[in-house]
C-alpha cells in the first residue's frame, strides 16, 4: 500500500468518524456531509471544490431527483392516514379482535398492517404506541417490551422483506437492478415469516419470564409528542433514519371521530393492488422504448417503472383518503401542508449522505475496499449483504447505507450476477434486507425515537429490540443469502 492509498484510506476513516460522531452530538448532516467529503478528498489530495460541486452535488441532486417522489407521496399519504383517524381505526380494531390476552400480537400486526400499506414510521409510532400502553397496561405486560413490539411490526419484515412494500428502502435497489418492489417475492415471504415467527417467538418467552417472576407492566410514562416534536437532537437523528420529519406530527387537526375500519383500510388495499397490477401486468406490458431517447435521460422501462409503480399506488392511496375522509378531516390544507413538509427534510438528509459516498467512492483508496469487500467468501450475496450491513451500521440509516453501497458496488454487482445467470431480484432482495438489520443499533434514530415515544430507556428496553429487530433479521438474511444462491430467486 502506498503513502498516497494509505492517506485516501486514513480520510474516508476520518470523515466517516467525524460524520457519525457528530450527528450522535445532534449536528445536521446537511452540514457534516459535504464537511466530510471535503475531509476525504482532502487526504486523498483530489480537487477539493471539484467534488464539492461534480462529485457530491451531482449525485445527491440525482438521489433526490429520482426518490423526492417517493419521499413526498409517503410522508403525505401517512399524515392524511393520521389526520383521518385511520390508523387509529385500524389499531383499535386490532384491540378489539385480539385483546389484552393477546397484547402484543395486536400491537405487531397493527404496525405491520399500516406500514405495508405505506404509512410512515413515525405516525405509525405515535398512533401504535398509546394503543400499545393500554393494551400492555391491561394485559400486565412489563412496558420495556413495547418498542420491540412496536419495533416488530412496523421496522423490520414490512420494511425490508415483504413483496410490494412501498418503504423507501425496498425501493432504492429498483433503478440499479431494474426490478420492482416485488422482487424475489417467495424468498421475502420466507424472510417475513423468520422475522415475525422469532420476534413473537422472544417476545411471549420474555412475557411469561416476566409474570414467572411477577414483574408487572412497571413505572414511567411516554414522553408528550409535543415534547419529542420540539427536541431539535432527535429530529436531527430521526430525519437520516426514516422518511418523516418528526417536527411534523403535531401540525395539522386530527379527526374528532375516526372512520370504520373498512374504510380505514381501503387506502392501504388500494396502495398495495395498484402497485401490484402495475409492476407485474400493466407496466411491462408497455412499449418504453421512447426512453432511450436523449430528451429522456436515455435510461430504460425496467430502470423507472418500479418507481412509477409506487408512485401511482401512493397517489391513489391519498385520492381514496380523501375520497373517504374529505369532510372528516377538520383543516386538509394544514394537514396536507404538514406531510409534504414532512418529506422534505428526510430526503435532503438521505441524499447528503448519498452525496457524501459519492465522493469516497471516487477516490483511489477506495478501490482498495471494494475489493476487500467483493473478495469476501461465499460469492455476490454473502459479499453485498456484508457491505450494506456495515454501511447502514455505521450511517444509522438502512436507506442512505443502503444507496451509498449501491452507488459505489450496483454496477459490479450486476455484472458478477449476469455472469453467473443470478438474478439481479435476488440482488435486490438481499440488499434491502442487509440494510435493515445493523441499521437498528443504539444510535439510530427511529430507536432513540420510539424509546422516547414508549417512555422508556435503552437499558431497559434496548435489548429486546436488539432481538426482534437485528437478531431475527440476520437470521433471515443468512437463509435468504444460502438458499438464493443455492437454489436463486423464486
Amino acid at each position: 500500500m502506498s503513502a498516497s492509498d494509505l492517506a485516501g484510506l486514513l480520510g474516508i476513516l476520518l470523515g466517516l468518524g467525524l460524520l457519525i460522531w457528530f450527528a450522535l452530538k445532534g449536528w445536521s448532516v446537511l452540514l457534516l456531509a459535504p464537511l466530510a467529503a471535503v475531509v476525504a478528498a482532502l487526504f486523498a489530495r483530489e480537487p477539493l471544490l471539484a467534488h464539492v460541486t461534480q462529485t457530491f452535488m451531482r449525485s445527491a441532486a440525482g438521489f433526490f431527483a429520482q426518490f423526492f417522489p417517493l419521499f413526498l407521496l409517503g410522508a403525505l399519504f401517512g399524515k392524511l392516514m393520521e389526520d383521518s383517524g385511520s390508523v387509529t381505526a385500524i389499531a383499535d380494531f386490532m384491540t378489539r379482535k385480539l385483546g389484552a390476552g393477546r397484547a402484543i400480537l395486536a400491537v405487531v400486526l397493527g404496525g405491520a398492517i399500516v406500514t405495508y400499506g405505506g404509512v410512515s414510521l413515525f405516525v405509525a409510532f405515535f398512533v401504535i404506541a398509546p394503543m400499545a400502553h393500554n393494551l400492555f397496561l391491561s394485559g400486565r405486560i412489563p412496558r420495556r417490551l413495547m418498542p420491540a413490539a412496536i419495533m416488530l411490526g412496523t421496522s423490520t419484515f414490512t420494511m425490508s422483506a415483504m413483496p410490494g412494500t412501498p418503504s423507501i428502502q425496498n425501493t432504492i435497489p429498483m433503478p440499479f437492478f431494474g426490478t420492482t418492489t416485488f422482487a424475489a417475492p417467495g424468498l421475502g415471504v420466507l424472510a417475513s415469516l423468520i422475522m415475525l415467527g422469532f420476534g413473537l417467538w422472544w417476545l411471549r418467552r420474555e412475557e411469561v419470564a416476566a409474570k414467572a417472576k411477577g414483574e408487572g407492566f412497571g413505572d414511567g410514562a411516554p414522553t408528550p409528542v409535543d415534547a419529542l416534536a420540539k427536541d431539535e437532537t432527535l429530529r436531527e437523528r430521526a430525519t437520516t433514519a426514516r422518511e418523516f420529519d418528526p417536527a411534523e406530527i403535531v401540525h395539522g387537526k386530527a379527526a374528532s371521530v375516526p372512520p370504520s375500519f373498512g374504510a380505514a383500510a381501503a387506502p392501504i388495499v388500494v396502495v398495495i393492488l395498484v402497485n401490484l397490477v402495475l409492476s407485474l401486468i400493466v407496466l411491462p406490458r408497455l412499449d418504453l422504448g421512447f426512453l432511450t431517447k436523449p430528451e429522456w435521460g436515455g435510461t430504460s422501462g425496467s430502470a423507472v417503472t418500479g418507481v412509477w409503480s409506487v408512485i401511482t399506488a401512493l397517489t391513489c392511496g391519498i385520492l381514496m383518503v380523501l375520497v373517504l375522509n374529505f369532510r372528516r378531516i377538520p383543516d386538509l390544507r394544514l394537514t396536507m401542508d404538514a406531510g409534504v413538509n414532512a418529506s422534505v427534510l428526510p430526503a435532503v438528509s438521505v441524499a447528503s449522505l448519498v452525496g457524501f459516498g459519492a465522493v469516497v467512492a471516487a477516490t483511489q483508496a477506495f478501490a482498495m475496499l471494494r475489493e476487500a469487500v467483493l473478495s469476501i467468501g461465499g460469492g455476490p450475496l454473502a459479499s453485498l449483504a456484508v457491505a450494506t450491513n456495515i454501511l447502514a451500521a455505521l450511517t444509522g440509516s438502512a436507506s442512505g447505507g443502503l444507496t451509498i453501497a449501491l452507488d459505489a458496488l450496483a454496477g459490479t454487482y450486476l455484472d458478477r450476477a449476469r455472469e453467473i445467470g443470478m438474478d439481479p431480484a435476488l440482488l435486490h432482495r438481499v440488499a434491502v434486507i442487509g440494510s435493515g438489520t445493523l441499521d437498528s443499533l443504539p444510535h439510530n434514530g427511529a430507536v432513540v425515537t420510539l424509546l422516547s415515544v414508549c417512555g422508556a430507556t435503552h437499558g431497559e428496553a434496548y435489548r429486546d429490540i436488539f432481538m426482534v429487530a437485528i437478531v431475527g433479521a440476520i437470521v433471515a438474511l443468512v437463509v435468504v443469502t444460502v438458499l438464493g444462491s443455492l437454489l436463486g430467486s423464486f
